[in-house]
């Protein structure tokens, strides 16, 4: 079989729910070199559906392009390409062994050779998450031994499988209908659709005492009183430090955990390291969740519903704070988010969330695709939210992104079709806000995905700033999908998340 007219397909690599992997050569390349093509389709037979994945597919293309020219942990993208109603990834081909069929081989691995196994890994996962991008799928299966120089190489991104879990719903408006991840190795939050940066360091916690042990998180046990995951009794000759090092890796709450994959390097390098502490609410918290009732009420805030209709341009123009209240809250407020360095004028050609390609050795399983599961544990604390204390201008850290950088890089990520990415960056309050959301991710997701083409930004303007909080003005065109422009202007309110190392969208006017 040839596909495009040029990839002669040697044999197949693995198939799942969402297509089939297989091994080719390059038949216009002088060396015939060897590349593997992803074969993916959609899991809903619809025309409308193929137009709408088509366009994102381009989008991740261009993504996965981007992560594989910067680090050569990454498999580079050669090609994509549709035929026949099937869309197509050309990527280059890894020799070499997955964790799972290395501790199948040589057995589990010792503390030595696993601590330097991760601090190999972490950097380009730190890459990943730079670029704004949860990997979503980190497992055994998806980190390659390479046999040129035994270093590891990161495959399987998550996000093109929920680009193909794309459905039109009854009301015509477009939704996912999967999570991504693996089940034992996907912490909660990614579990209801919400992953985070933290989420990839639970997964790669997880590899890492897999690796350690041989134990599937499925057969680890569970402390009932706290959640926490039993291990350490399979890894007996462990050092404490790096045991916590572990422990802290994989806490249920997020927030527990390593701010990122740099802090968790660095623990492992100088072997310097404080170990996590349980969650205890905080009243002070910017992020405690916050009811509807007590939230922010603006007369002018468009609600949304199944029923929702575009208003007018008229409309607009005499309420430029009706549209931003009706597009960014009905939308999700969505937040800041790193972009991967396109400006916000450029055509939006790539899509929705990150990209998903599988570089599977043969008999290597695809990863587990479930429906989001109901949320068992406790509820959270519910706690008011303070309001920033206006305050004067002052210098922020100088590794610190700016609160200006941060409202311009949320619509880069809206512009570039990464509504999971931004829906992450606002506060819970603010995500579970019935009045506000009441579908919750859906109604963002209806509004940005179904309603709104992209926004131009004029111009963005600091009006408060401290080390803790922050007032921006934004000066926006929306180019909605009907073909008309409409000019707005909103007040974000933002406060910056010590635990997440971010700023975080509290409120909008």
């Amino acid at each position: 079989m040839v596909l495009n007219n040029r990839y002669r397909v040697i044999h197949s690599l693995g198939s799942g729910g969402f297509g089939e992997t297989f091994l080719a050569e390059d038949t216009q390349m002088p060396s015939q070199r060897r590349c593997v093509i992803k074969q993916l389709r959609p899991i809903q037979d619809n025309p409308q559906v193929y137009e709408l994945v088509k366009q994102r597919f381009q989008r991740e293309a261009a993504i996965l392009e981007e992560l594989g020219e910067g680090s050569s942990r990454i498999p580079r993208l050669y090609a994509y390409f549709t035929e026949n109603s099937q869309f197509y990834l050309v990527q280059e081909y890894i020799e070499g062994q997955t964790l799972t069929t290395k501790l199948q081989t040589q057995g589990v691995m010792s503390e030595v050779a696993l601590k330097q196994l991760l601090i190999n890994i972490l950097p380009i996962l730190d890459y990943v998450h730079s670029k704004g991008i949860v990997h979503r799928d980190i497992k055994p299966d998806n980190i390659i031994i390479q046999n040129r120089d035994g270093k590891p190489i990161l495959i399987d991104f998550g996000a093109v499988k929920e680009t193909l879990g794309t459905i039109i719903t009854p009301s015509g408006n477009s939704t996912k209908s999967i999570v991504i991840g693996t089940p034992g190795f996907m912490p909660s939050e990614q579990s209801v659709g919400r992953p985070m940066f933290a989420s990839d360091i639970y997964s790669l916690g997880l590899t890492a005492i897999y690796l350690l042990t041989g134990k599937m998180p499925q057969e680890l046990a569970t402390d009932p009183s706290t959640g926490g995951i039993l291990w350490r009794q399979y890894a007996p000759n462990l050092t404490p430090t790096f045991g916590s090092v572990l422990d802290r890796a994989i806490q249920f709450n997020a927030r527990d955990r390593f701010a990122s994959a740099t802090e968790m390097l660095q623990v492992l390098q100088t072997g310097s390291f404080a170990p996590a502490t349980p969650t205890v609410p905080d009243h002070q918290n910017p992020l405690s969740t916050v009811p509807p009732s007590i939230s922010p009420t603006n007369p002018n805030t468009i609600p949304i519903s199944s029923s929702y209709s575009q208003p007018s341009v008229a409309q607009h123009s005499n309420s430029n704070k009706g549209l931003i209240l009706g597009s960014i809250i009905a939308g999700g407020l969505i937040g800041a988010s790193v972009v991967i360095g396109f400006a916000i004028n450029r055509p939006s050609t790539t899509p929705q969330n990150q990209l998903s390609v599988v570089n599977t050795p043969t008999n290597t399983p695809t990863p587990s695709i479930t429906q989001s599961p109901p949320l068992t544990t406790p509820k959270p604390i519910v706690t008011a939210l303070p309001s920033p204390t206006p305050s004067p201008i002052a210098p922020l850290p100088i590794d610190r992104v700016s609160p200006v950088q941060a409202i311009q890089d949320y619509y880069f990520t809206i512009n570039r079709g990464e509504y999971q990415t931004a829906w992450n960056q606002l506060s819970p309050n603010l995500q579970n806000n019935k009045r506000l959301h009441p579908k919750g991710y859906l109604s963002f997701i209806d509004w940005w995905g179904g309603k709104v083409q992209s926004v131009d930004i004029d111009r963005v303007n600091p009006i408060q700033e401290s080390t803790d909080a922050a007032t921006v003005d934004a000066q926006l065109l929306y180019l909605l999908k009907t073909g008309k422009s409409v000019k707005s202007l909103v007040r974000f309110s933002l406060v910056w998340d010590i635990s997440s190392n971010r700023w975080v969208v509290v409120d909008v006017q």
